[in-house]
């Protein structure tokens, strides 16, 4: 039988796969532990924290705030290249360590919003990659946006199905729970993993932007180019 309508076919073989997904569960979305819009303006080199609970940044000295970028107000990260010395301190977001900030075993998500045209870099963490009470972080490593938790039971990585290094804006969700991690783009899940990672608790600030212990030698640091228009952390 020859079939008249294969694009009708694909859109439904398309969902049919979405549906068997795990899906999230949502709890982490109950609670938010910090959020900051990066409304500041031109200059400002502190970063605050509109929940009230006092978790604000300092901001490094090349992160350039009060950008308009297509109506949105953002901090821009300028280029650097990879693995090439000395280390830039001042690219990047450092928020003190808390233990609020640190996922423990709750259910826990970091949701942003971003627009690069680059090929590389983290974009929010906490912890790296051998420290101990493992670490979280969202990086874009080729444009393909990866969603990365490390606990005391394991590590998922989770990575988007497509680039999203074209120059608009985009909204990423990482989340985690007890049954598995979870990366949304602009509100649809892209992807997901099952599984368990455990407890997750650090003694580290959450940077934005790349990474804080690094030289560009032996440990790269990973410099996040583009714009952040607001990034929040919530918990279950």
């Amino acid at each position: 039988m020859r079939i008249k309508h294969p694009t009708a076919v694909a859109v439904v073989t398309a969902a049919l796969l979405t549906a068997f997904l795990p899906q999230p569960a949502g709890a982490a979305g109950g609670s938010l532990v910090a959020a900051w819009p990066m409304n500041e303006p031109a200059g400002a080199r502190t970063m605050t924290d509109s929940t009230g609970h006092g978790h604000r940044g300092t901001v490094g000295h090349e992160v350039l705030t009060g950008t308009r970028i297509s109506g949105a107000t953002g901090y821009r990260f300028s280029r650097l290249e990879p693995d090439t010395p000395p280390p830039h301190p001042g690219h990047i977001v450092s928020v003190p360590d808390s233990s609020a900030l640190d996922p423990g075993t709750r259910d826990y998500a970091v949701t942003l919003r971003f627009r690069t045209t680059g090929k590389f870099g983290n974009v929010v963490q906490k912890g790296q990659a051998t420290v101990a009470g493992g670490n979280y972080k969202i990086q874009i490593p080729n444009g393909i946006v990866q969603c990365y938790y490390r606990g005391s039971a394991g590590a998922i990585l989770i990575s988007s199905p497509r680039k999203l290094n074209d120059g608009g804006w985009h909204t990423a969700r990482c989340e985690r729970t007890q049954k598995g991690v979870y990366l949304s783009i602009d509100g649809k899940l892209a992807a997901s993993r099952g599984g368990w990672t455990g407890k997750i608790a650090n003694s580290w600030p959450v940077t934005l932007g790349g990474k804080i212990d690094c030289d560009q030698i032996d440990v790269g640091c990973d410099y996040y180019n583009g714009d952040l228009d607001w990034v929040e952390i919530s918990a279950g």
